[in-house]
């Protein structure tokens, strides 16, 4: 760790001559310590396709519906393949080759637990799991309460792989800034319930893919985070950090990016960028 820590513009400086390393179509990063008001922005208020950390706001919506005891995490649901667009409420399928989990299409037809759903949603990015929560909650409501919370600029409008309304521009959109919000807002609790929170929490931090934020923290460190990717398009990392001692700070780190052709490019710049904010001190 470094002995001196670095000024805001010093870390910013360098963050960003980092970005500049890596051809890129946007780059933006968000950085609070919970203990401290101030935060370091670097275009963390450019929007990106938001891929898979829609997910966060489908969680926080799922868990303040059981907090409201208008479902159960025990309730089960009927794992079903096919969905409606929000263009013009044509059927659609999801393909399980195009999907980072499989596991759920052999139980088409079957009952999965809201609990169990979560678990896919969240660890290893099913969007299987993820289209059958999001049509239970509805993205209008995870949107609201995503608004609500802080996060004023995201946008949640549909479940995955809904390619009518791709097509048409009708996508899921977010910011570096919205989703540190979120992430914030879960660790201190105040995204749902105490126990519902730290539920969210316990299954953040049994994502499976740490290729990004978690490659740059040091040994020890505690990272609860949700990743997002769409090969060449976007990849994002979300995350809030639990420093080891000495250190011990408590923080929320999240880089988003767009057009970086290679996925191993996109990985280690934020993986660089999670090592420089941990190594900084500040």
């Amino acid at each position: 760790m470094s002995a001196v820590p670095l000024d805001g513009q010093d870390l910013a400086a360098r963050i960003a001559a980092r970005i500049a390393q890596t051809p890129n179509q946007g780059v933006g990063v968000y950085y609070r310590r919970l203990d401290r008001p101030d935060s370091l922005l670097v275009d963390a208020r450019h929007r990106f396709h938001a891929a898979s950390t829609m997910k966060v706001p489908v969680m926080i919506e799922v868990f303040r519906d059981a907090d409201a005891g208008t479902l159960r995490l025990s309730d089960s649901l009927t794992v079903v393949n096919e969905f409606h667009s929000i263009v013009d409420g044509s059927p659609y399928q999801l393909d399980k080759g195009d999907d980072s989990d499989s596991s759920l299409y052999l139980r088409v037809g079957q009952k999965a637990s809201v609990r169990d759903l979560l678990e896919l949603m969240i660890t290893v990015s099913s969007n299987l799991a993820t289209d059958i929560l999001i049509e239970r909650v509805g993205p209008a409501r995870a949107n609201a309460t995503a608004h609500a919370l802080g996060a004023d600029s995201i946008l949640v409008l549909r479940g995955v792989e809904d390619g009518v309304a791709y097509r048409a521009g009708r996508n899921n959109t977010t910011t570096a800034r919205d989703l540190g919000v979120l992430l914030a807002a879960i660790a201190e609790h105040r995204a749902a319930s105490r126990v519902a929170c730290d539920s969210m929490l316990a299954i953040l931090g049994r994502q499976h893919f740490t290729e990004g934020i978690p490659a740059g923290l040091p040994p020890g460190a505690r990272v609860y985070h949700k990743t997002g990717w769409v090969g060449q398009v976007v990849y994002h990392d979300a995350a809030y950090i639990e420093m080891p001692s000495p250190d011990g700070r408590r923080y929320v780190l999240v880089v988003t990016t767009g057009g970086i052709q290679l996925d191993t490019a996109a990985y280690h710049l934020v993986a660089d960028v999670s090592r420089m904010i941990a190594a900084s001190g500040r």
